[in-house]
């Protein structure tokens, strides 16, 4: 099979994140809870982890880096950890699920007040977030790219545009790995990964990052390791954040993966960009809606006028044995703002580890099923 449903998570692991996972299952101990060699050989990968993420990402110290399962998870952490009663948020309609219903369970429970940028040719606009802004806006959210359509929105322009005081959080899901995301340069005070696509990493390997002018308080209870004579949670991080045993595979197969793409970011980027532009052109004129660009993460989104996209999912699967994700990718504001709510897109997403040889397969595909319709 030919998988192009990276952006979902991604399809081949490299040997080094392999090894990882096998090694931390070979010597497996509990990183942070016990004294002995094996405990303390963990913890210092861990701590190794934390300090490379901070790096990688111009982040605010490793202890301001904390492990998560995945990236929606990071984001219930800053979201349901820092918004209360009275505040104000604008995000996006870019913006996925995991962006979208802890906002709008914020907006019932809490009275947190919520407005999303609408876009414009399914491009976002810095000066659309800006026109959202109240006096009682807290923060800003916005993803680094679209999971839909591999939109990169211009962060530093929208933090440009935002009053000191409104934090900027970004949804790191989709652009992390793919595109330089540089927190304190860009005044991002939180920023969330996803493990298992850009970076590389397995599944169940998230973080979030954040600055010191975020505080959030723990969504979860539970042992830490440290201050265990206290019947509430620490107060200092990671640990105030970090309840119960990490997945020490997880971890490990994210240091790994961030070690490789400190090495080749900029290489992967040019190579998908490239992919992307080949499908793109090759597929310009033709029957099908294209509603991407090139772009650094890999992702060609198109429409059949007469096949619905879960359909056209399948018939690439079925028929030509390549995997691509139809329907609406947990992102429907996107597919309302394209039009494309009703039928939703074929998204196909590549590896940088892939080349022309599955673009020419996907290509041709398409062209086969065109004809056959």
């Amino acid at each position: 099979m030919i998988y192009l449903d990276n952006a979902s998570t991604g399809g081949e692991k490299p040997a080094a994140v392999q090894n990882a996972v096998l090694a931390a299952m070979q010597a497996c101990a509990n990183p942070g809870r016990s004294g002995h060699r094996l405990s303390l050989a963990a913890a210092e990968r861990v701590l190794a982890c934390r300090n490379l993420l901070s790096e990688l990402f111009d982040g605010y110290g490793y202890e301001r880096v904390v492990f998560t399962k995945n990236c929606t998870e990071a984001l219930n952490f800053v979201l349901l950890g820092v918004l209360s009663k009275g505040d104000h948020v604008v995000a996006t309609d870019l913006e996925h699920n995991s962006v979208v219903r802890p906002l709008e369970y914020l907006r019932k429970t809490r009275g947190v007040g919520v407005d999303y940028a609408p876009l414009e040719g399914g491009k976002l606009r810095a000066e659309a977030v800006a026109a959202l802004l109240r006096p009682e806006t807290r923060a800003v959210c916005v993803t680094s790219a679209s999971n839909v359509t591999g939109e990169v929105p211009d962060l530093a322009a929208i933090r440009a545009l935002l009053p000191e005081r409104v934090l900027l959080f970004v949804d790191g899901a989709q652009g992390a790995g793919h595109i330089p995301i540089r927190m304190r340069e860009t005044g991002i005070d939180a920023l969330s990964l996803a493990g298992h696509k850009g970076l590389h990493a397995i599944q169940g390997a998230g973080a979030l990052l954040f600055s010191d002018r975020v505080d959030p308080a723990p969504v979860l209870f539970g042992g830490t390791g440290s201050v265990s004579f206290d019947p509430m949670m620490p107060d200092f991080y990671p640990d105030r954040l970090e309840s119960g045993t990490l997945s020490y595979p997880a971890v490990s197969s994210l240091f790994e993966g961030a070690l490789l793409v400190k090495a080749r970011r900029s290489d992967h980027a040019r190579h998908l960009t490239m992919l992307t532009e080949e499908v793109l052109s090759a597929l310009e004129g033709s029957v099908y809606t294209l509603y991407s660009r090139p772009n650094p993460c890999g992702i060609v989104a198109l429409s059949h006028p007469a096949l619905p996209s879960e359909e056209l999912a399948g018939r690439l699967d079925g028929e030509f044995d390549i995997a691509v994700r139809g329907g609406l990718h947990c992102a429907p504001r996107v597919h309302r703002a394209l039009g494309t709510f009703e039928t939703g897109l074929v998204r196909a997403s590549f590896s940088p580890f892939q080349g022309q040889r599955e673009a020419a397969a996907l290509v041709r595909a398409l062209r086969r099923i065109s004809t056959c319709v």
